[in-house]
């Protein structure tokens, strides 16, 4: 940046830069399986007709990334804001890192079909994202 900016990276802005690289990895991660059942060409190509179902994981990472979206703008505006506010701390950081790894272990918890420790993982990561909320307000 030029003269006049300040660079400051905070632990919070890292998580929400990990987080941007987690969801494009749920962007792509079903994406594969749905080329891998349909094929290149119809990658490749204007996708009309009626694709092949893709199998049971590939529908799994579907409905994580599904996941991920319902609160992923949440995450953004509440790390954006507590940055901008200078209300970054402990319960920023805390939840930025609670959000982060938990969206994280939920992928894999997610594609192998594992009950409830996929639903606890999920709440973790509410709780992070609750935790930010809290130190806006606070």
């Amino acid at each position: 940046m030029g003269d006049g900016w300040i660079r400051v990276a905070t632990p919070e802005l890292t998580m929400l830069a990990a987080t941007l690289v987690l969801a494009f990895l749920h962007i792509f991660l079903p994406a594969a399986g749905r080329t891998m059942a349909n094929g290149i060409g119809w990658n490749a190509g204007a996708r009309d007709g009626v694709p092949v179902r893709p199998g049971i994981v590939t529908e799994r990472l579907e409905r994580a990334q599904a996941n991920l979206w319902e609160t992923l703008p949440l995450f953004i505006g509440a790390v954006l804001i507590a940055h901008v506010a200078g209300k970054t701390g402990d319960l920023t950081f805390w939840g930025a890192q609670a959000y982060f790894w938990a969206r994280l272990i939920y992928i894999p918890l997610y594609a192998f079909g594992v009950p409830f420790v996929r639903s606890i993982v999920w709440m973790v990561s509410v709780a992070g994202l609750v935790a930010i909320f809290i130190a806006l307000f606070a």
